[in-house]
């Protein structure tokens, strides 16, 4: 029986990756985000992990000689997650439905901070 390297939870170097672009605080190359990384990963599969946050928007990318370097489009992890759920919204069928199956699902306190949000009274 071998050991197999227990397997990381889905999109776990994906938000390593953008950590590491928002310590930057500029664009970076797949090579730099390899180094700013704390994982041993190869350079090849920083360049995946960043083609796939580019290709589902969450980083842009500019040619820079050979190489591309790479900026968040987003700015921080709250960011991410207000995009995650509007990408969630948005392959909704029925955006009504969705939106309002969201909001019956919402905590009293969290119920209170979106009417607050969009400038209701509670």
């Amino acid at each position: 029986m071998t050991d197999t390297p227990a397997r990381r939870p889905a999109g776990e170097l994906e938000a390593q990756v953008l950590a590491a672009l928002w310590a930057a605080g500029g664009p970076l190359t797949p090579q730099q985000v390899q180094h700013a990384l704390p994982a041993n990963l190869a350079r090849t599969t920083v360049a995946t992990i960043l083609a796939r946050l580019h290709e589902k928007g969450t980083v842009s990318r500019t040619k820079a000689g050979r190489a591309f370097v790479y900026t968040p489009t987003v700015q921080d992890a709250d960011g991410l997650a207000a995009r995650r759920m509007r990408t969630e919204l948005d392959r909704g069928r029925d955006r009504s439905t969705v939106l309002a199956r969201f909001v019956s699902d919402l905590s009293g306190e969290d119920e209170r901070l979106l009417r607050e949000l969009l400038g209701e009274q509670p």
